[in-house]
């Protein structure tokens, strides 16, 4: 099948609409229109045949009212007596009655007048003058009543109408391949600039704009590409921060590696007290590295979907607890302060090992981030039907235009990179598809005192 431009579509769209409302115009006007007169004529001659009988009914037939009807009506009245066939009265108010003497008329009255019909109508046509003439014909006792119009009027007109139809439709025409080409140049131009510019971003350029229109639904479809090329843009720039991010997170760990493994070769293998601290660097980057590769799995595996939960009953206090019991080393050797808030026992159902993780990653953001007093305080509190765990560090806060972010792979609002005390940078992000999976409602709000991460679990 042959592909067109939609320019021409639509253009060939418009010339066959034109040509097809032409051809129906010629159709009902040319065709119909004398088929449609004649009957027109017809019932008009039935309307006329009463007031004709009306004034011929009497003894003494009303010759002015008969002759202001011929004239009003555009007919010829003829009387004829029964007994003798004389005619007793002809109008004279219109020329064209002297017709009705042709031997062809004469021919079908006198037949009509020896046949026992008591009214007809025919057509007849008059050679002489080239005519066609309509004629009623009706028996009233010891009268008989002709009543005939010309149809040639219809043939002169139509005539004239098949003229001016032929200039007209030329004048359509020409105005409608006009118009087909302007709006079919006017509708396409947008959608020809809105493709040029979309293999623009196919070909890796985001910073394209798609301009819009007077028409409602190309306005639509221009929004809707600005708004993908700008999630392209920021998801490029993501994609970028992510690599830089993870190869920085994974040449520093294998630099330290290296620089330690060489070490004990080279200088420290006969001295246990050093070479025992090269190991524990090397076992505690690689344990790092162990920690980056399984986060950016868990990643993939909540945004693909196909992490299946295994949901059980179990007390969210005592899972808080052994969690915090991690962090003492903290405590001890830098002076953090993690608190943990609750009123009460909370039970809940959920998936034991994911639920750590993203109370895990909480709390190793809030450590990442909170102020100077190295305050973190984690709480529980009743909120209805559901149970609330905020984790709330004590640093600067985030900016209101940057907290839509925040749950992106290695976003930062601090764009200048610095290794991470705790954790990998894609802790946000998996929390955030964590708690999809698990259907759990969850947020984030700060200020210039702190950021408090939180989000709600139904009560068992």
């Amino acid at each position: 099948m042959k592909k067109y431009s939609f320019k021409t579509h639509l253009f060939i769209v418009l010339v066959v609409f034109s040509f097809f409302t032409l051809s129906i115009i010629w159709f009902f006007q040319i065709i119909f229109l004398n088929s449609y007169y004649k009957y027109f004529k017809k019932n008009d001659m039935n309307y006329v045949s009463r007031d004709v009988i009306r004034a011929a009914s009497n003894d003494k037939i009303d010759v002015n009212e008969l002759n202001m009807l011929s004239y009003k009506n555009n007919v010829c009245i003829e009387i004829i007596d029964n007994k003798d066939t004389k005619t007793s009265y002809t109008s004279v108010a219109n020329n064209n009655c002297f017709l009705i003497d042709s031997k062809v008329v004469n021919k079908a009255k006198n037949k009509f007048i020896k046949s026992d019909l008591e009214k007809i109508t025919f057509t007849s046509y008059n050679y002489i003058y080239n005519d066609e003439l309509l004629i009623y014909g009706k028996k009233l006792g010891n009268r008989i009543i002709f009543i005939s119009t010309p149809l040639n009027i219809m043939t002169s007109i139509l005539s004239v109408i098949q003229k001016e139809f032929i200039y007209g439709t030329f004048i359509v025409l020409t105005i409608s391949l006009a118009l087909a080409y302007f709006l079919s140049k006017k509708f396409s131009n947008p959608i020809v600039k809105m493709t040029k510019e979309s293999k623009k971003m196919v070909n890796g350029d985001y910073f394209v704009k798609f301009k819009e229109s007077n028409i409602e639904e190309i306005n639509e479809l221009a929004y809707t590409l600005n708004k993908a090329t700008s999630e392209l843009s920021k998801t490029e720039n993501l994609r970028r921060e992510l690599m830089a991010n993870v190869s920085h997170d994974l040449k520093t760990p294998l630099t330290l590696i290296k620089a330690n493994a060489e070490m004990v070769r080279d200088l420290t293998y006969s001295n246990e007290k050093k070479r025992e601290a090269n190991l524990n660097v090397i076992i505690n980057e690689t344990d790092r590295l162990n920690m980056l590769v399984e986060d950016i799995l868990d990643l993939s595996q909540s945004q693909a979907k196909t992490m299946k939960l295994e949901i059980k009953r179990l007390n969210l206090n005592d899972l808080m607890k052994s969690i915090l019991t991690r962090y003492k080393v903290l405590e001890e050797r830098d002076n953090y302060k993690i608190n943990f808030n609750y009123d009460k026992e909370y039970i809940i159902k959920a998936d034991i090992k994911r639920l750590e993780q993203v109370i895990y990653n909480l709390i190793n953001n809030a450590i990442n981030y909170t102020g100077k007093n190295k305050i973190v305080n984690v709480n529980l509190s009743d909120n209805n039907k559901y149970v609330r765990v905020e984790v709330i560090d004590s640093g600067k806060g985030i900016g209101d235009e940057e907290l839509k972010y925040i749950w992106d792979k290695y976003y930062k609002a601090d764009k200048s990179y610095h290794r991470l005390t705790v954790g990998t940078g894609l802790g946000l992000s998996i929390v955030k598809n964590l708690l999809e999976l698990h259907n759990f409602k969850y947020g984030v709000k700060s200020s210039k005192k702190g950021t408090n991460f939180y989000f709600d679990i139904p009560k068992e």
